[in-house]
């Protein structure tokens, strides 16, 4: 019965019942969890990042297809306003974060400033090199108050994006993906590499570690963080035969990644 719901749901993969088996028990889990986790008041923080057409879209979709919308929360903040350029950095997004009893999604976050804004020129040296100073104070702060945080980036391939890049143009739904970066997406491709280098080398600590995802697989991708988030967190009846991420997709950062190209050059 779970299974036929969930075909229903996600056409693009309705070929796949052994993706949609396993989809629907993790999304069991994750409505497990949200009981739990309202019960305790509890506040959940998962920030995902990675290049255009990484699969972000996707996988919150389908992360947050049967949770509760009152407790659940996607952020995905558009272009700043004058208002938001005189303010503190963080300040737009600190009116976003998760209260007691919420789940928070950001559909890319404050990371923008050492990503895109970087990269495109949206930001002086100045200004990226004192974010990165300061995102790992400002998290710990985060941490301290209570809120559990995972923050994922999702690593793609140069050949994939090209791709999805020209499936997104083409298809009449997915007009709304379509801006005008995503054109210097490929062109800039060394830049970005860089700036992401840069940026989990100095924001990764101990305790807010990135999780890096490998996303030419959007169905792997998905189910692999959705095991990740599940298996590091304690809820009731948990189902224990889930087991945890497959390292081979989902696997903490490290220099090392860097240094023998675990990451999409």
């Amino acid at each position: 019965m779970g299974s036929k719901k969930h075909q229903r749901s996600d056409t693009s993969v309705s070929e796949d019942p052994g993706y949609l088996e396993a989809l629907y028990r993790l999304q069991v889990e994750l409505v497990k969890l949200q009981k739990h986790f309202i019960a305790c008041q509890d506040k959940i923080l998962i920030i995902l990042e990675g290049r255009d057409a990484a699969g972000k879209d996707g996988l919150i979709k389908r992360f947050v297809e049967h949770l509760s919308p009152r407790e659940t929360r996607v952020v995905a903040l558009g272009k700043p306003s004058d208002h938001d350029l005189r303010a503190w950095y963080f300040q737009r997004y600190v009116r976003y974060l998760p209260v007691a009893q919420e789940m928070v999604l950001f559909n890319r976050s404050w990371y923008n400033r050492a990503g895109v804004e970087k990269v495109m020129g949206f930001c002086s040296a100045e200004q990226c090199e004192e974010f990165l100073v300061a995102v790992p104070r400002f998290e710990q702060m985060l941490i301290d108050s209570g809120i559990r945080m995972f923050k994922f980036y999702l690593d793609l391939s140069k050949q994939e994006q090209a791709s999805r890049l020209h499936e997104r143009s083409i298809d009449p739904l997915n007009q709304w993906k379509v801006s005008p970066i995503d054109a210097r997406a490929q062109t800039k491709w060394k830049a970005y590499s860089r700036a992401r280098d840069i940026m989990l080398e100095r924001t990764h600590t101990d305790t807010s570690p990135w999780i890096v995802v490998r996303a030419d697989d959007k169905k792997a991708a998905r189910l692999n963080v959705m095991r990740h988030v599940l298996a590091h967190l304690d809820y009731e009846n948990k189902d224990r035969k889930l087991g945890l991420a497959d390292p081979a997709v989902v696997f903490p950062f490290g220099v090392s990644c860097i240094a023998e190209g675990a990451l999409a050059k």
